[in-house]
């Protein structure tokens, strides 16, 4: 609206007990990791859209909740300025990740893969465009996820339910049957289970107050924030100059749009940033580059049949080959470690959201981790040639590393997650930015 860009993420569900929530058990449901993890990363996601429309990548309030019959969510806002048409910010956000997954691309395709029937309007968009004075159009464009469909006298309503690592099977049933119950309660369907009491005429009004303005509650909500990254969390405003100002880097696209907020971190570092899906970043735009950073991806980093793979190992392989400044990401960290000789295994339980202090070279830093496959060395060990590894001492998965001319990290430093994000990755941009010796 008028240039401003909002947008809700809402994730984690509390299904009302028998005679409605009361603050108490409000509380149990608001101190489960497992809920408060699964609205982190909507966060994530529905930031990864943010920076791709707004010009300050969108800055973060709350949590709140949103009160309903049946349920209770837990919600932030993010906003941003923009100067984008509204069509084009609509087919930027138009897919949420609670109703895809993510890598979105990647979730996308494993839902055609496995989903046996088209979802229709369900989890679509339902967009209201309005005409302004000045002749463009304000937009409103809520995602549709509470629907029914009537076809041939059968009523179908169909419903969902986020997995994260935390979930539990019969917890995610139940809480679709809680989500298809206002529906259906609203259409007869099933009963409302509400009780109405009989009206004291005489008695004195009580106004009832949202739980969340209970001061428990509302300290609860906010104490989430501690976790998070403060340059997410603060104003922002145009990227003012930074150390690596008039500094080119080109970001390459590995089909996760973490790289949107990466190159809006790395703006506010100074950079030049042109984005780069894997498919169109050509061999002239990667050795014009005076920083190439190879992004994080979905998928296997030993997958021989993948094309969008064995792109990414090229990027890496022309800038190690020709001595050029390179920092790999998540993916391409595991694609560059390979490279460099590490052995590469998939972790025993995937890192989904997953925040982690590590020690980065000397440093510890607060990093969020969202990662399937992991470069492995001996524990103990902390170079391999004239490679320095930051590794974890008791398991050897490797966090970072830094030779001449480049550098990686598995975490993503962009995420809302990494509290030490931006300053870490000043640190490893300045490391492979460095002049080589000899």
């Amino acid at each position: 609206q008028d240039g401003i860009v909002t947008m809700n993420p809402i994730s984690g569900t509390f299904r009302h007990p028998a005679g409605g929530a009361t603050a108490e058990t409000l509380t149990e449901f608001l101190s489960s990791t497992k809920e408060t993890e699964e609205l982190f990363m909507v966060v994530d996601e529905e930031l990864k859209m943010m920076s791709a429309v707004c010009s300050d990548g969108g800055r973060i309030t709350g949590p709140h909740l949103k009160e309903m019959s049946r349920l209770t969510h837990t919600e932030y806002m993010l906003r941003g300025t923009s100067t984008m048409d509204p069509r084009d910010i609509l087919r930027e956000t138009m897919f949420a990740p609670t109703v895809t997954g993510s890598p979105m691309q990647n979730a996308c395709t494993v839902i055609a893969r496995h989903e046996q029937s088209p979802r229709g309007y369900y989890s679509g968009v339902a967009a209201l465009f309005t005409p302004r004075p000045d002749g463009g159009h304000d937009l409103d464009a809520p995602i549709l996820i509470r629907t029914a469909y009537v076809v041939d006298g059968r009523l179908r309503v169909p419903v969902g339910a986020t997995l994260v690592r935390h979930s539990d099977p019969y917890g995610e049933v139940g809480e679709t049957h809680g989500k298809a119950a206002g529906v259906l309660g609203a259409i007869g369907a099933i009963p409302r289970d509400i009780v109405v009491a009989p009206v004291d005429e005489d008695a004195p009004a009580v106004a009832t107050r949202p739980l969340g303005e209970d001061p428990a509650i509302a300290e609860l909500l906010s104490s989430r924030n501690a976790r998070l990254a403060a340059f997410w969390l603060n104003p922002q405003g145009e990227p003012e100059r930074g150390p690596f100002a008039g500094t080119r880097a080109l970001v390459v696209d590995a089909e996760d749009r973490f790289t949107t907020m990466l190159a809006h971190q790395l703006r506010h570092l100074g950079f030049d940033v042109t984005i780069s899906h894997w498919s169109e970043a050509s061999r002239d735009a990667v050795a014009a580059a005076d920083l190439v950073v190879s992004g994080p991806g979905p998928g296997d980093p030993r997958d021989e049949d993948s094309e969008r793979i064995a792109r990414i190992r090229e990027v890496v392989a022309a800038r190690l080959d020709a001595g050029a400044p390179l920092l790999a990401v998540c993916l391409s960290h595991q694609v560059l470690a390979n490279r460099l000789g590490l052995d590469l295994a998939p972790l025993a339980s995937p890192h989904q959201g997953l925040q982690k202090t590590v020690d980065v070279f000397g440093t510890p830093a607060s990093i969020g981790f969202y990662n399937t496959f992991t470069a492995r060395v001996a524990p103990g060990v902390d170079c391999v040639g004239a490679t320095e590894i930051a590794a974890d001492p008791d398991t050897g998965d490797v966090y970072a590393l830094r030779g001449a001319g480049y550098a990686s990290v598995q975490g993503h430093l962009e995420s809302i997650l990494s509290r030490d994000g931006l300053t870490t990755l000043e640190r490893l941009v300045a490391h492979a930015l460095s002049p080589v010796e000899g």
